[in-house]
């Protein structure tokens, strides 16, 4: 069996496979996010962290991204979200971000960590964190 059809093999079989996901790291947007004033004024850093888990029923039957979850539409719908309009809470804007990720194709949960990290000098970042569905 050549490299090419064991790794075809591999992409067919999902048996064993009891969990699958796609994790965006510090996903970086500046937006408008806060409920003081000065907030309102001036955009912030938000990292946003996502563990996006995927049906693993569905695994990719060949090696094209049109069979699975593109990492593009997440990060793009992240930024959209961040930044299409003011956010008093970190709570709502990780709500809207999981969401939007909970109605994409494949999506069985996800877990969403929004961090403000320039909020405080002697903190590394005040963050939020929310799960939905399947997560473990």
């Amino acid at each position: 069996m050549t490299a090419n059809n064991k790794q075809n093999s591999a992409l067919h079989s999902s048996s064993g496979i009891n969990r699958r996901s796609v994790i965006l790291s510090e996903v970086a947007v500046q937006c408008s996010i806060g409920l003081h004033d000065f907030e309102r004024e001036t955009k912030q850093r938000v990292l946003v962290d996502l563990d996006v888990s995927l049906d693993p029923a569905e695994e990719p039957s060949s090696d094209n991204v049109a069979d699975t979850l593109d990492y593009d539409l997440i990060r793009e719908g992240v930024i959209a979200i961040a930044t299409d309009r003011h956010h008093d809470l970190q709570e709502t804007l990780a709500r809207r971000i999981l969401d939007h990720i909970m109605a994409m194709r494949h999506v069985v949960g996800v877990t969403v960590t929004t961090s403000k990290p320039d909020v405080y000098p002697d903190c590394k970042s005040v963050s939020y964190r929310i799960s939905a569905g399947d997560t473990a």
